[in-house]
């Protein structure tokens, strides 16, 4: 009896311990897997370093094209106006909102992890209490270039990499194909227009400017590269049009655009009009330079130069 008498207190202490460890063991499994749920990593922004998702989940972007994102398999729950517009980006964004920088409710009410914007977009030091904040300088990166920042951003560098790798030796290839037919010195020109204003653009304003000139390696006319490189676009009327024109012309159009300058002498007479060397593009779709739409670009210019 004496031994029971001992033996159960005993007993009790080392039960009380293995049910302290059990608890304490369950207490730290349960912490790691919440840490693996929102563990964070440190993202050399260009306003420092912050702290963002290891493994983003909610993604909102606003102003920044969502298709670098989107094609690197990142789950994104809120775009702008903008990027809802693009007839490309259609598959990607089936229950995906609508936001602007205003909406901050809504935002909030999309629970992201990771917002990814513009310097310029309004709201930034709201935004960045709805969630973990990166702003990129517009311009301060090349189109590439900023693909792969973002995919650094999402835990996605590698696959950034591999696709800019891929597109550059599609493009240089298809570039190579494309000045054995039209000539090495035959000119292109990306000219767009909203209502009587007529743009010409240099070689890094949407539009196709990238592929066609960063890319293929493709001319712009003289006075277009006086004019729209430095600036990244030139404004020009309608009378002067026809100097901007190269012997093949990209011409950007919004939808429901006023066509009625095609109906006048002066655009028919123009050399690339008459050689019916005009490929009309949908300048909201065009105007993106991320990879869902550089792709879709780099297969329009296969099939307009090359009719293939």
């Amino acid at each position: 009896m004496r031994k029971l008498t001992v033996f159960l207190p005993m007993l009790l202490l080392l039960l009380a311990f293995v049910s302290g460890c059990s608890a304490s063991t369950s207490s730290n499994t349960s912490g790691s897997v919440t840490s693996r749920a929102t563990d964070m990593v440190t993202y050399q922004s260009e306003n420092g370093p912050i702290q963002v998702p290891a493994h983003p989940k909610r993604v909102v972007v606003i102003d920044i094209d969502p298709g670098d994102v989107m094609k690197l398999g990142v789950h994104v729950v809120g775009v702008d106006s903008w990027a809802e517009q693009n007839p490309y980006y259609k598959p990607y964004l089936k229950g995906v909102a609508e936001v602007s920088a205003d909406d901050l409710e809504k935002i909030a009410a999309l629970k992201p992890d990771l917002i990814i914007c513009y310097s310029t977009t309004k709201n930034i030091d709201r935004l960045q209490k709805i969630a973990p904040t990166v702003a990129y300088t517009y311009g301060k990166l090349n189109y590439l270039q900023q693909i792969v920042a973002i995919g650094k951003l999402v835990n996605q560098e590698a696959k950034a990499k591999a696709w800019v790798a891929s597109f550059q030796k599609r493009a240089t290839a298809l570039g190579e194909k494309i000045k054995a037919k039209i000539g090495d010195n035959a000119t292109v020109s990306v000219v767009g227009t909203s209502g009587k204003q007529f743009y010409v653009f240099g070689n890094n304003w949407g539009r196709g400017t990238e592929i066609l000139y960063q890319a293929m390696h493709l001319k712009m006319p003289t006075i277009v590269q006086e004019k729209a490189l430095k600036p990244g676009y030139y404004n020009i009327s309608q009378e002067v049009l026809p100097q901007y024109c190269g012997d093949y012309v990209i011409l950007s159009l919004e939808p429901g655009s006023d066509t009625s300058f095609e109906k006048t002498q002066a655009y028919k007479d123009i050399p690339a009009v008459k050689n019916h060397h005009v490929f009309v593009v949908n300048d909201v779709a065009f105007s993106h330079t991320d990879p869902i739409s550089l792709d879709y670009q780099l297969d329009f210019f296969k099939k307009a130069f090359l009719g293939q």
